[in-house]
């Protein structure tokens, strides 16, 4: 059942959250092996007991009350690479344990030359979140290297290997987020080409920070360096002494609108099905919403679509805002921001 503490006073999960927002939990468990967090979820299933699979906590906001069920900590670790010699020439696959540190992946990534999640650095959580998300930034999603998810399936209750054709990748979507709760990822394995030279860059502004074209290519650890940079005066990059970063990242995601809703004058970014994408961020700000707009809860100072903690808020003050923001954005522009966050225990 893993290291099972009955006798302790579980943590309050704003020790454990990006937000340091969250109650405490009815019961905690932390789970080092696959075995275990495959056997601690089926515990909980098979009792009727609520489970709340925690990793990084990069993208919860949970209640004040907190969660009335058990936590499920996924603890696991684990990097094994294979052979040299991937289905792609010169491309190696690697298997990632779900409780491996994402940017400790990435930073590892980098050193070994394994292309395709460099500019994916900075993000905060572990590496079985980034397939439910399609983890995305820069240019790159996970979904370009995912090769296979290997998931405990509660509903029929088996151990199952999900190709990457098989996952329902799209913007920040996938199969497990459209059924939520049903898949626990126990493994990501990537199938990354090699070189000393990242993939072609195609946001326009991290190629303007490496003075490079879109297109072109830089070396590994310049790509990872610049995105850091970019985060870090975007907020993006966890500091404890820094409110700024006291936050669930992005908190709504980028809508995606028919060519014709789009707003004179927002950025539109043309998908391939001909919809266009266009930035939450700018609809905030010209919703009347300016950065660091707020009290206790606020918007960064940096980037306005990070809501944040400013070191005394509460999760209902921290709602209470995002409502504020969607409602006024929709009032604006007609436009309804979805969160990004998953909520525990609390609704917008």
């Amino acid at each position: 059942m893993g290291d099972r503490q009955p006798d302790r006073q579980p943590d309050r999960l704003a020790e454990h959250t990006t937000l340091r927002l969250g109650g405490p939990a009815d019961d905690w468990v932390t789970a080092t092996s696959q075995e275990q967090l495959v056997a601690a979820v089926s515990a909980a299933d098979a009792a009727g007991t609520p489970v709340l699979l925690l990793g990084g906590g990069s993208n919860l906001v949970v209640s004040d009350d907190g969660f009335r069920g058990v936590v499920v900590e996924v603890a696991t670790r684990g990097v094994a690479a294979g052979d040299d010699e991937g289905p792609q020439c010169g491309g190696v696959e690697v298997s990632v344990a779900a409780g491996e540190p994402w940017d400790v992946l990435v930073a590892t990534a980098v050193e070994q030359g394994w292309l395709g999640i460099e500019a994916l650095a900075g993000i905060p959580g572990s590496v079985g979140a980034t397939p439910i998300q399609n983890v995305g930034a820069y240019g790159q999603e996970v979904a370009q290297t995912i090769a296979s998810v290997r998931v405990w399936d509660r509903t029929s209750h088996t151990v199952r290997t999900v190709a990457a054709a098989d996952c329902g990748f799209g913007y920040r979507h996938s199969r497990f987020k459209a059924d939520p709760g049903r898949h626990v990822v126990l493994e990501v394995t990537f199938q990354f080409r090699q070189g000393s030279l990242g993939a072609p860059v195609a946001y326009a502004e991290l190629a303007r920070a490496l003075g490079i074209a879109p297109g072109e290519r830089a070396p590994l650890v310049d790509v990872r360096d610049a995105v850091l940079g970019l985060r870090r005066g975007k907020g993006m990059v966890l500091d404890p002494v820094d409110h700024d970063t006291w936050s669930a990242g992005s908190f709504f995601t980028n809508p995606v609108l028919d060519a014709a809703a789009v707003p004179d004058g927002a950025p539109a970014f043309v998908q391939p099905d001909g919809t266009v994408k266009t930035s939450a961020a700018w609809l905030i700000e010209h919703a009347g919403f300016a950065k660091g707009y707020g009290g206790p809860a606020a918007l960064s100072s940096k980037h306005p679509l990070a809501l944040t903690n400013r070191g005394s808020a509460t999760t209902g003050q921290l709602l209470a805002l995002a409502r504020e923001v969607r409602d006024g954005v929709e009032a604006r522009f007609g436009i309804r921001l979805v969160n990004e966050p998953m909520l525990v225990g609390c609704e917008l």
